[in-house]
């Protein structure tokens, strides 16, 4: 009987189907085809190459935004605070990277604001071409990272290089000049987050010593000493105060 049941079944999604497939209705799908073909004018070889560089450029732009703005000190320091409050999820990644984003565009708008005027906006409306708008936008740039690298962390990429040293700060490569910004951002970040460590550290010193004098040896220290921390941070205004330090702490000429 059962195996009668499953025959029926099995008939009726086999009909069903076929009948489906019978009055299926095929509706035309689009295709898409990449060609090569011989340019007409030298203006439509000029809008093929200026397509194929936005096109990279977009390709670049978050590793142009990381290590050519101020995003990498702010999102390292952000890091920091929430290692020294000993809490790894809160505030959560996407509002750590959503702040310190906005705070870079905060830090960098004088600078994208001269980009504009004096490179992208002549370009668009064909008073400079591509090779003049690409050298107004990048002294604007190179400013901004002359003004937070340290001597020091230039000096070693370009002795490094073994090229002639350059005259002028204008004459710096920006392949030299950006991996000295980053490694100059990264040990001013790893500054400001030390000297965040510091009174979280001795808030968890106190705490565990007192566990220990208490006889309080199997309670983890960090979950008393982090309300302490957080009061702390509340009570000084640490948001207003860290960002507003992180603002100052960047030189823009």
């Amino acid at each position: 009987m059962v195996r009668y049941k499953i025959l029926k079944i099995l008939i009726f999604f086999y009909v069903f189907f076929s009948q489906a497939q019978a009055y299926a209705v095929t509706f035309p799908i689009p295709s898409i085809e990449l060609g090569v073909k011989a340019a007409q004018t030298p203006s439509e070889v000029a809008v093929a190459l200026e397509v194929l560089a936005l096109l990279t450029i977009l390709t670049l732009a978050p590793a142009i935004l990381i290590l050519m703005t101020s995003f990498t000190r702010i999102v390292v320091v952000f890091h920091f605070l929430r290692q020294g409050m000993g809490i790894q999820t809160s505030p959560p990644n996407q509002v750590i990277v959503g702040l310190a984003l906005f705070m870079t565009f905060f830090v960098m708008k004088p600078v994208w604001t001269d980009v504009y005027e004096n490179a992208l906006d002549p370009y668009l409306n064909d008073k400079l071409n591509y090779r003049e708008a690409y050298f107004n936008a990048e002294k604007p740039l190179k400013k901004f990272m002359l003004a937070n690298t340290r001597e020091k962390d230039l000096a070693l990429f370009i002795s490094s290089a073994k090229e002639v040293k350059p005259k002028t700060k204008e004459d710096v490569n920006i392949l030299h000049l950006i991996p000295a910004f980053v490694i100059s951002e990264l040990k001013t970040a790893f500054i400001i987050g030390f000297m965040i460590y510091i009174p979280f550290i001795v808030i968890d010193m106190v705490v565990a010593s007192v566990l220990l004098s208490m006889g309080m040896m199997m309670l983890p220290p960090i979950m008393i000493s982090l309300p302490f921390k957080l009061m702390l941070f509340v009570l000084v205004d640490g948001w207003n105060l860290l960002i507003g330090s992180m603002i100052k702490s960047f030189a823009v000429p």
